[in-house]
């Protein structure tokens, strides 16, 4: 229950960050964007080669899906700090102009079938978390 405590506050304030209004000049999400947090854990955690497949799927998202703004994907980072969930493999973040464009990536055929081809067979878990900007 804890690392679900953790894993949701560092998804919504990773995705959060880019929602609100940034005093120093910073780029922010609009209002109305949506953000899709994938945390991915694999069944062979740590394998280097599973790892580069699903990052390999996800930026193919980008190139073939026109629904997604911005794509981040990477591995988790190390970190000593304990309020910090380093046991996921990979995690993506998707920047959406709405929630309708969200539903058409899910839907959209390219991610319809890596989910079926790359991400069933290789995650052995999968946690989500869609965010609206205000």
């Amino acid at each position: 229950m804890k690392n679900a405590i953790l894993i949701l506050s560092a998804a919504a304030a990773l995705a959060l960050s880019s929602c609100t209004t940034c005093p120093f000049g910073c780029k922010t999400t609009a209002k109305g964007k949506v953000e899709h947090v994938v945390l991915v854990w694999l069944k062979r955690p740590g394998n280097a080669a599973d790892r580069a497949t699903v990052i390999g799927a996800a930026k193919m998202f980008q190139a073939e899906i026109s629904q997604i703004q911005h794509l981040s994907v990477g591995p988790a980072v190390a970190s000593e700090r304990p309020v910090v969930d380093d046991s996921f493999d990979v995690g993506l973040v998707m920047r959406f102009n709405s929630k309708a464009d969200m539903d058409a990536y899910e839907k959209h055929p390219v991610h319809v079938n890596a989910v079926k081809q790359t991400l069933m067979p290789l995650a052995k878990k999968l946690l989500v978390y869609d965010i609206g900007c205000e």
